[in-house]
């Protein structure tokens, strides 16, 4: 898995900062954050609330501008003015889920519209019969019934909406689906459920996701790579396996010690690693985003970076 220079780039964030404006006030919710996604994989976002994970995810798919950087899509730069055609080309190729299934869908508009309304925007249907049917695919493929067609979706549950959610984006047949926390507002019973779908459609599609969460546990089953961000800044970037295995920047590890164990004894005499961010002051050595090897990729100044090597290293000589 770490030989990443034979796969392709799908998608290639560089140098990204996204600045709101408010009057004369100004806040940097994402600052200098670049990261590559590679075709058919599931590449994971994961910090905490106000970190600029959905911000990234937004900007992505062009809802929140750039202040800075630049966004590539198959090579070719969609961040910034794009013309029509381009523009129409990457709203039908990278596709949304967001997180909450009720207010994402229009209360006014059967499912039967929600889901046809990219394709009447995109005219990617020969005639009705044929609009028809890829309607009853995109719905039958999310585990729904063709008779849920003519409803509305306050006559569904919350999973069920999320899946009207993924059938609606699925049947742009997109290549790059960016997941904003799909699953954290459901039930923990049904989020499996999504995940599963989201897998399955991954395998059967070639689909390549972006997944956004908060949660270290979730992100697990479903991703190939893990990116931990913090305030707007990336502090740790590696492989699934290979953080979980070798959490080394003090934020992940913190992240870590918040996964709830099932065992309620453990969970009791389980100690909370609380991150407490380093000020660095102006002159000294300022961190940096360095791969360390392993394709893992940590956030620190040449001290602590050699300190995160040796325990990377060690526990591997060991």
């Amino acid at each position: 898995m770490d030989n990443n220079a034979n796969k392709e780039v799908l998608l290639s964030v560089q140098n990204l900062d996204v600045v709101f404006k408010q009057g004369k006030n100004s806040f940097k919710a994402v600052s200098d954050v670049s990261f590559d996604i590679y075709k058919g994989e599931t590449l994971s976002l994961v910090g905490e609330s106000g970190s600029g994970k959905t911000t990234i995810g937004r900007a992505i798919v062009r809802i929140n501008p750039c202040s800075n950087g630049a966004i590539y899509f198959k090579g070719e730069k969609i961040s910034g003015k794009l013309s029509r055609k381009k523009d129409r080309e990457v709203i039908r190729k990278i596709q949304m889920v967001f997180q909450d299934p009720a207010a994402s869908l229009n209360e006014r508009a059967t499912i039967e519209y929600i889901i046809s309304e990219g394709l009447y925007n995109f005219r990617l249907f020969e005639d009705e019969k044929d609009r028809m049917a890829k309607v009853e695919r995109a719905i039958n493929e999310v585990g729904l019934l063709p008779e849920h067609l003519t409803r509305y979706p306050h006559e569904f549950s919350g999973g069920q909406r999320q899946r009207v959610g993924l059938a609606r984006s699925i049947v742009m047949e997109p290549e790059l689906i960016v997941a904003d926390e799909p699953i954290s507002a459901l039930d923990v019973s049904i989020r499996a459920q999504v995940l599963n779908l989201l897998k399955k459609f991954q395998q059967e599609r070639g689909l390549t996701y972006l997944f956004i969460a908060h949660d270290l546990s979730i992100v697990r089953f479903i991703s190939d790579r893990i990116v931990v961000i913090y305030k707007g800044r990336i502090m740790e970037v590696a492989e699934t396996e290979e953080l979980f295995k070798y959490p080394l920047h003090p934020y992940t590890r913190s992240l870590m010690s918040a996964i709830p164990i099932p065992d309620p004894i453990l969970e009791k005499k389980k100690k909370l690693f609380v991150y407490e961010p380093r000020e660095y002051k102006e002159g000294e050595e300022q961190p940096q985003l360095v791969d360390i090897g392993n394709g893992h990729m940590v956030f620190g100044d040449s001290k602590e970076i050699e300190e995160y090597k040796a325990v990377r290293f060690a526990k591997e000589e060991a």
